[in-house]
């Protein structure tokens, strides 16, 4: 899905698996943007935070975006919503909604940043998760994922678009 989707747009991918805020604030502080000039910047952290309240994931994810906006004031930035977790309801799907609903109000007042919800319907007329989406009811399978990047490939083709079409900064 990568190569198929993301390669073509000279695409670099920094995630870790496991990563939760605090992890990427580190990275960031420490180097990981210096020396690229990205147009966008996709961010789909949160989820791995546990015991942290939904406003506290919400406060990091909000870091991340300043920091960010602080090394790369020209990007785009992107901010994926947390996906809902487990077969069946339980408190981190509410806490992870809770957490989409705060970035969403955060991103409102941040001109270069966008929230994309990347859910296609995961959760069931029933409340379950199929393990046909996440086959451990958090960790998409190949087909979801195709289905969660086709969303994010539009928007970043989007962007790019934007961004061909503004005019240079002869500044930088």
């Amino acid at each position: 899905i990568w190569r198929q989707l993301f390669s073509p747009l000279h695409a670099l991918n920094f995630g870790i698996g496991g990563d939760a805020t605090q992890n990427v604030l580190w990275r960031l502080q420490h180097g990981e943007l210096e020396n690229i000039k990205p147009k966008v910047i996709v961010l789909w952290v949160g989820t791995n935070n546990h015991g942290h309240t939904a406003e506290q994931v919400a406060g990091g994810i909000e870091a991340i975006v300043h920091l960010v906006i602080q090394r790369q004031p020209r990007a785009k930035i992107v901010i994926l919503g947390l996906l809902p977790r487990g077969k069946d309801p339980n408190p981190l799907r509410v806490k992870n909604a809770l957490v989409n609903e705060l970035v969403k109000g955060m991103v409102e007042n941040i001109s270069n940043a966008s929230f994309l919800d990347v859910d296609p319907g995961f959760v069931n007329s029933d409340g379950t998760i199929s393990h046909n989406d996440m086959y451990d009811y958090l960790h998409l399978t190949r087909h979801a994922y195709s289905s969660v990047c086709q969303l994010i490939h539009a928007r970043v083709q989007q962007l790019l678009g934007e961004a061909s079409s503004e005019p240079p900064n002869p500044g930088i």
